[in-house]
Formats: structure tokens, sequence, C-alpha cells
């Protein structure tokens, strides 16, 4: 049977007390476009993510862009991310001009030095 890939907002972080548990508890890992925080919650729930795209960014649609690209490139690596894991990708502003391709690569060489990937 093939994984499903989709992304559905129970496997999305949403509230700011969750947000601010990650940002306490857990290890930031910091990049040219992105910085990727990561907290070990719960054991036998799936991983969770949330995004965050501040006004620095730009306009609402070059941050909808951005949200958009970060929920792509962790709904395409959801099964990578071990269980258990809390993850919160906070896009800077160089992230505006970066492409799908440069975004991708600078979450998954965060999230290799978070050591949140499974495989």
């Amino acid at each position: 049977m093939l994984a499903k890939f989709t992304f559905p907002k129970s496997r999305r972080l949403t509230r700011s007390s969750e947000f601010e548990r990650v940002k306490k508890e857990g290890n930031a890992q910091h990049g040219k476009l992105l910085v990727v925080s990561a907290l070990k919650a719960e054991v036998d729930s799936p991983g969770r993510a949330g995004f965050v795209t501040s006004r620095r960014i730009g306009r609402a649609a070059v941050r909808n862009r951005v949200r958009r690209r970060l929920r792509e490139i962790v709904r395409k690596h959801q099964h990578e991310i071990g269980a258990g894991w809390w993850v919160v990708t906070i896009a800077r502003p160089a992230a505006a001009g970066a492409t799908f391709v440069e975004l991708e690569d600078a979450w998954l060489r965060l999230a290799k030095r978070a050591s949140i990937l499974a495989l």
C-alpha cells in the first residue's frame, strides 16, 4: 500500500501555545533562508509542523506563497520526520526571493542538522 501524502490540519501546529512550547523547549537550527525549531513532544503521535511567515517577508501574496511552498516541502517529506516531533519552520526575508528547490534544500539541511529525519 502506498503511503498517504496528504497533510491535514491535524498534522499542523495551530495554537500559539504550541509554537511557544517549541520556542522555549526545542532546539533551533538557523540558516540563510529559514529557521527550523524542533521539539520531541509525544512519542506515539505522528509529527506535526507549523509555519511562521512574518510581515518582514513581504506583502500577503508573497507570505502566502512562501507558506504554501514550506507546507508542500513538509508534506512531501512528512514520512521521513520521526514520530512525535513538533517542527516549526520560520521563514526569513530572503525566503521571499528563493525558489522552491532552494527552500527545500535549506529545509532538508536544517532538518538533518536538527536530527528530526528518521531516514
